[in-house]
């Protein structure tokens, strides 16, 4: 975790079978490890490395918002990126709301950025970062350390609720389910989709399934194109959604192909992200 906050790109487990037995079971995770490493903005991650111990609520430490990367977020928005807004009616007409996140490489601190500056009032977060098992649940109790929510490693049954953020855990799938009035999570084990597991995509479906124009989803710095499906679900379904923007992702893979469906409404700014999730609490 340490490495992570100061930069590193990826985790890969250290090998239980030899070394030639990593390799044979473990060289896709290796390759795109590599293949990551390779293309990532350096000045975003430089940015982004560690921003310090300051604990959450500090929104009024966040970096001014460039004027290409407005925080507003308006019930009806047309959006910020002119997409088409034509979309079906949800028939969920709970006012409950959560946010659902999805990240990859660079997430782990993208979502310390994110997380650190809201305040106990924000509807509760589900997060997927694509993260090897047993790291997950040392990086929520990082994180529930320096920020003024509730972070935990989600497990099977856990409700969803005002100031809490729930991490899929690494090596299983999360997805959103309704009991009632309330949202729970379900932790379950399953084939990789999008060749990871969680994945992005299966927490986003269930969310546009389940919470439909209640929710807002936000996809972030990562390799490839989990989530981007999930999201475009989300935004027929009536939520907002934002993608984070080229110039401060460690890697623009993600949410340039959230963004090429025409699935993000918004498109902003990593120090925007924060602050737009902070009013869309308040609305």
């Amino acid at each position: 975790l340490q490495a992570l906050a100061a930069g590193a790109v990826s985790i890969i487990t250290k090998p239980t079978l030899g070394l030639k037995g990593f390799l044979t079971d473990s060289a896709q995770a290796l390759i795109s490890a590599v293949r990551a490493a390779a293309g990532v903005n350096l000045r975003a991650l430089a940015r982004n490395a560690d921003p310090g111990p300051t604990r959450g609520g500090a929104a009024s430490k966040v970096q001014a918002t460039p004027a290409r990367a407005s925080t507003a977020m308006p019930a009806a928005s047309p959006g910020l990126t002119g997409l088409p807004t034509s979309r079906r009616n949800s028939v969920f007409e709970t006012t409950d709301r959560l946010i659902a996140i999805g990240t990859s490489t660079g997430g782990t601190q993208a979502l310390e950025t994110v997380l650190r500056v809201l305040p106990r009032t924000i509807p509760g977060i589900v997060v997927v970062q694509h993260m090897p098992e047993k790291f997950t649940a040392l990086f929520s109790e990082r994180l529930n350390q320096i920020c003024d929510i509730e972070v935990l490693e989600a497990q099977d049954g856990m409700r969803v609720i005002t100031g809490r953020a729930l991490i899929a855990p690494g090596g299983r799938h999360m997805a959103v389910r309704r009991s009632g009035a309330q949202y729970v999570v379900e932790v379950r084990d399953g084939p990789p989709v999008n060749r990871h597991r969680p994945s992005v995509d299966v927490l986003f479906r269930s969310v546009a399934r389940h919470a439909g124009r209640n929710a807002l989803g936000i996809i972030m710095t990562g390799m490839g194109d989990d989530g981007a499906r999930g999201l475009r679900e989300m935004f027929d379904t009536g939520a907002q959604t934002i993608a984070q923007d080229e110039a401060s992702s460690v890697v623009f893979g993600m949410p340039k192909e959230a963004i090429k469906l025409e699935a993000a409404q918004h498109i902003l700014a990593l120090s925007a992200i924060g602050p737009a999730m902070a009013e869309y609490g308040r609305g």
